[in-house]
């Protein structure tokens, strides 16, 4: 059950209290909630407890990276709420195949992850954690200078869960939209609503705005919400038009924690206050984060190694937050594609520079790149009459010439809207151990 003070503490505390003008107070804010949480993990949860046990136990920055597959296999013996990673999965999955997430383990929200690579994945929540989430989540996203009563916000999700329930009262509601149900009555219910906030991934608030466009209905959100997938500049335009809004904000909400969100000035930042970030860097700006959360004890992220590719700013944002400000989230490391250069070397391919090559070619408006090959792409698209094939086949001819990499063998394909799957612009399906 949802404790509204708790709620209403977190939200004041996140909204009001805490500015972070100076990346001093970040750090000492960071130390201290860093040393309670590694005392609490030491006595509640076995996993750590046998990591840094004895009088030469590691500190917090030699110990071992974690990732799916670690936080998968060391389950029971990491959370601290005694679940069972097989009963937790179970009603995970039981969930998903009944489209019904209402229920709780041992009063935790249980979640399957919908992360793209290969592991599968769970997160857990305790009630205390959920309300703590809730609270800040709003108080990082609602409009400021307006009054907080009265938002309606419409989820369009993969999967419902008790968090977003934590906070429905008079003053905030929230309503699922299930992607998996059809997406015209979705629609209709939606301009019923008329939500005052819109969220979902990219890729399926799309065909919200295209569905009510052709139904007639007026969506007129206040604010718009992209969740789950990478937002590209394409999309950022094309959902700010459909949607009449200023700019589409962000948040960069996964399994691992809630990391990242929009200032007002359209800028995303860090939650550096929640979590500590490292970097391990690709190059001068990019790098992937490895993640401590510093607020969840159920399920601890303690440098957890996303496989994320984000980009610096490389300047402070003008809204005056000290909290690391982003150019970008890039995509997935599994999204570098790996092409093949003429002295049989690979180069690495980011996912936006392919992205931009895209944008400049013509005649298409949805797309996707997946490499099957060590010079083969498989690109789809909405149409494949001779103008956008021959756009595309030049502009990527360019990329390659600009980066030195042979140019590839193309296969042009349909492209096929599937709402039940985070949308991957540009994908690498290829590893370089394959035979060509």
């Amino acid at each position: 059950m949802t404790n509204k003070a708790r709620v209403v503490r977190a939200f004041v505390s996140a909204r009001y209290l805490r500015r972070w003008r100076s990346r001093a107070a970040i750090e000492r804010h960071q130390r201290r909630r860093l040393a309670r949480q590694m005392r609490f993990l030491r006595s509640h949860s076995p996993y750590f407890s046998g990591l840094m046990a004895g009088e030469n136990s590691p500190q917090w920055a030699n110990l071992p990276l974690m990732d799916k597959a670690t936080m998968m296999a060391n389950f029971d013996e990491l959370n601290t709420v005694g679940l069972v990673r097989d009963e937790a999965l179970a009603l995970a999955i039981e969930g998903e195949r009944k489209r019904d997430f209402a229920g709780d383990l041992g009063g935790c929200s249980v979640g399957l992850s919908s992360g793209t690579t290969g592991h599968r994945g769970l997160f857990v929540v305790s009630p205390r954690e959920r309300d703590v989430w809730a609270g800040t989540v709003l108080a990082l996203t609602l409009p400021r200078g307006k009054s907080v009563w009265g938002h309606r916000i419409a989820l369009f999700l993969r999967a419902d869960n008790t968090l977003y329930e934590a906070v429905n009262s008079r003053a905030v509601t929230f309503e699922f939209f299930d992607i998996y149900a059809d997406m015209a009555e979705n629609v209709g219910r939606l301009a019923s609503y008329k939500p005052t906030i819109l969220v979902g991934p990219p890729s399926v608030l799309s065909v919200v705005a295209r569905l009510a466009a052709e139904a007639g209905f007026v969506l007129a959100p206040e604010r718009v919400i992209s969740v789950a997938e990478v937002l590209d500049d394409v999309d950022r335009g094309r959902l700010e038009k459909a949607f009449a809004v200023g700019a589409i904000h962000q948040l960069y909400q996964c399994t691992e924690g809630f990391l990242g969100h929009t200032c007002e000035r359209g800028v995303l930042h860090l939650n550096e206050n929640i979590a500590i970030i490292e970097r391990e860097y690709i190059d001068e700006r990019r790098f992937v984060p490895i993640i401590t959360d510093l607020e969840r004890r159920a399920q601890p992220i303690v440098r957890y190694r996303l496989n994320d590719i984000l980009v610096d700013r490389g300047e402070p944002c003008p809204c005056g937050s000290a909290l690391a400000a982003l150019e970008r989230i890039e995509g997935r490391e599994d999204d570098t594609l790996r092409l093949r250069r003429k002295d049989g070397e690979f180069v690495d391919v980011f996912a936006d520079m392919v992205t931009r090559a895209m944008v400049y070619a013509e005649g298409f408006a949805e797309y996707r790149v997946v490499q099957t090959g060590p010079s083969r792409l498989v690109v789809e698209l909405d149409n494949l009459d001779e103008r956008a094939r021959a756009s595309v086949t030049e502009e990527l001819a360019t990329l390659s010439a600009a980066l030195d990499f042979e140019r590839p063998t193309i296969e042009f394909r349909e492209y096929r809207t599937d709402l039940t799957k985070k949308l991957r612009r540009v994908e690498q399906a290829w590893g370089d151990h394959e035979s060509v």
